[in-house]
């Protein structure tokens, strides 16, 4: 008799030909065994348990192995041969729960899985409790979005310089991610700076809104000793050139509400407000003193009467030179005057602003309701 067959008699019989509902049977039984001497085992248990574990997986189906792989990811202690295939395993059903949380995977095991398995196994390795450099410099380059997401959010993650350089390249498109790596309190002083100024002002305004005080005052430094003296000794608006820009890009074709947004988010302000103007036919100098209006509601009523989304009009917010209050109830609040506001009463108010008479902008301004 082999000695694993001393863990349940007739174990060889069941292995080399056992149906599958009695193969099944009998691994259930072999990991309640384990489970109840979990953590009183040596190596050469483990080991035997391991050998009984892997003969008794070979073939299994998906069900079998997925439970499996759920009562032992959590164990300190396990038979490291089985949980190791487990990990190898194609389908996430089976490979998630060890992916995620065991602690007998190798380093070495996890670069391998980052680099050969899909997009499903790279997000549960991106959620372990630790993860070193070496993982994570493959999470970061082959990942998607979801797991870039994950990674910046996982204070047990150790990112490497590299590591943190391309996620704050892709952060420069992805302002949620933004957030994300500049709240990290590991990330390397030269890339958060670069981080914060690439960020357009929402993302700013927000980094300032959740940050620790601590963070606070550095994001504050920075505004102020890099941003502030560039506004304040640049010149005023060249609406000239902005509109000519604009009318290049009409005659383009690539000319529309996302065109508003982008001008928005890099912060060109002469050419956001030419391309609102243009795009509402309504006076460049018009819209300009509707952007620096003390309250929202002029750029609200422009983006309902436009038909334009909610998302261009937090973008202009943030554009305009008093930036944005992005606190969780103010937001609300204009979100909410936004919705409430009519298109028929915006188109009305906006045919005054075509006007281009001070009068009649004062008048539609007094007159408009949100």
């Amino acid at each position: 008799m082999s000695a694993h067959a001393l863990l349940i008699p007739e174990l060889d019989e069941v292995i080399e030909r056992g149906s599958p509902e009695r193969r099944a049977k009998t691994l259930r039984r072999i990991t309640t065994l384990f489970l109840d001497g979990a953590g009183q085992f040596n190596d050469d248990h483990l080991g035997l348990f391991d050998l009984v574990f892997n003969r008794l997986i070979v073939g299994a189906e998906v069900k079998l192995r997925t439970e499996l792989s759920h009562r032992l990811a959590p164990l300190g202690t396990v038979p490291a041969e089985v949980v190791r295939r487990l990990a190898h395993d194609d389908d996430i059903a089976v490979a998630g729960p060890v992916l995620a949380r065991s602690r007998q995977l190798a380093d070495a095991d996890l670069v391998t899985i980052a680099r050969t398995q899909d997009e499903a196994h790279l997000l549960a390795i991106a959620g372990r409790g630790r993860i070193v450099e070496a993982v994570t410099d493959v999470l970061v380059r082959r990942g998607d979005r979801d797991v870039a997401h994950r990674l910046a959010d996982n204070p047990g993650a150790r990112l490497s310089e590299r590591g943190f350089f391309t996620l704050v390249e892709r952060a420069k498109t992805d302002s949620v991610l933004a957030e994300k790596v500049a709240l990290r309190t590991d990330i390397p002083a030269r890339l958060f700076r670069d981080l914060l100024l690439a960020a357009n002002p929402l993302v700013q305004q927000r980094l300032l809104a959740s940050a620790t005080p601590e963070m606070q005052a550095e994001i504050r430094r920075l505004l102020a000793n890099v941003l502030q003296p560039t506004r304040a000794t640049s010149a005023p608006p060249d609406y000239a050139t902005a509109q000519r820009t604009i009318e290049a890009l009409r005659q383009g074709g690539a000319f529309d509400e996302t065109t508003v947004v982008e001008f928005a988010n890099k912060g060109p302000y002469a050419e956001t407000v030419s391309a609102v103007a243009s795009l509402c036919t309504v006076p460049t100098a018009v819209v300009d003193r509707l952007m620096r209006a003390e309250r929202p509601d002029p750029v609200l009523i422009l983006c309902k009467a436009a038909g334009w989304s909610w998302a261009t009009v937090v973008a202009l917010l943030a554009a305009r030179p008093g930036g944005l209050d992005t606190s969780t109830s103010a937001l609300d609040a204009v979100h909410a005057d936004f919705d409430r506001v009519s298109p028929g009463t915006s188109q009305r108010v906006v045919r005054f602003w075509q006007m281009s008479s001070d009068d009649a902008q004062t008048r539609a301004e007094d007159g408009a309701e949100v």
